[in-house]
């Protein structure tokens, strides 16, 4: 079997074990519901704890074996940059278990994995291949792993934002969030303490995102003789910056806390998704050649 085919069977083992931690993730929060001075135990934590663990696993396999068969590091295009990004997110969240206490924020990460795999290896896939002129740098390897490695930090802080506005509504009583379904929101630690864990997140993420942006000018400048030349990929990064600089500043000076920080990450976010997928898709630039193949 070739290389490149091993890897994307890796990937899709590692979706099914993300699918099968997601289902059990839900039924953890179900049961954290029922009783909410449980902190750790029961089968549905264990199974989707060391099926997340196997998935990482098998995902880091598919990463290197990806790399292999294209004789280069694998985040060259849309779906490595998805396949190493989901990664990154998956990793970021076992990380953080280790530190504390946060496996109510696994549905949403094996989630997202779920469907960032879903999505790469059934609209992104690539064949293993080499790389264009522009691409065939060592700022490949320090540019988009940075970038890969921040929008992976950035997807479990908005995890936790997520959480963050659907646990604040329940507690204020918000109709649409009081029914049995949404229980499992009770056990969660309180809105403050969700926005802090994201605050924290997006300052690891907004810091790695600014060497991004800073690393992009200089391979640029190597590239194409220029710093900065108002690529649609350029400018797109630019605004992420603005925003999450945006974010930290007003919630740290400002007093911008609660909701309205909540509501600022989401808005990050949604414009990271459209960096990595809307730009390549519906525009044309220098950066073409990390999007689809023709």
């Amino acid at each position: 079997m070739e290389i490149g085919n091993l890897s994307t069977m890796l990937v899709w083992a590692a979706a099914s074990s993300y699918t099968i931690a997601l289902v059990a993730f839900s039924i953890d929060l179900a049961k954290l519901a029922d009783d909410r001075t449980r902190s750790r135990g029961g089968k549905a934590v264990g199974i989707a704890m060391s099926t997340t663990m196997l998935g990482v696993l098998l995902h880091a396999a598919s990463i290197v074996l990806r790399g292999i068969a294209a004789g280069r590091v694998p985040w060259a295009n849309m779906y490595e940059f998805t396949l190493v990004g989901s990664f990154v997110a998956v990793a970021v969240f076992l990380l953080t278990q280790l530190r504390r206490e946060v496996r109510f924020l696994g549905a949403i990460v094996t989630g997202i994995a779920v469907l960032a795999l879903g999505l790469g290896l059934n609209v992104f896939y690539i064949a293993a291949d080499g790389v264009q002129p522009a691409l065939q740098s060592y700022w490949l390897l320090i540019h988009v792993s940075v970038a890969t490695i921040a929008a992976g930090v950035l997807t479990v802080a908005f995890a936790a934002s997520v959480l963050q506005l659907l646990k604040d509504s329940r507690d204020t009583g918000s109709p649409a969030l009081q029914s049995r379904f949404f229980r499992f929101l009770d056990a969660l630690p309180t809105p403050r303490e969700l926005e802090a864990l994201a605050f924290r997140l997006n300052a690891i993420g907004f810091v790695l995102w600014t060497f991004t942006l800073i690393a992009g000018a200089i391979w640029a400048e190597h590239a194409w003789g220029r710093y900065w030349g108002w690529d649609p990929k350029e400018v797109w990064t630019f605004v992420i910056w603005v925003i999450y600089a945006a974010y930290l500043h007003a919630r740290t000076t400002r007093g911008w806390t609660g909701r309205r920080a909540a509501y600022f990450v989401l808005v990050g976010y949604a414009c990271v998704i459209f960096n990595f997928t809307g730009v390549n898709l519906l525009f044309t630039g220098k950066h073409a050649y990390s999007g689809l193949p023709s």
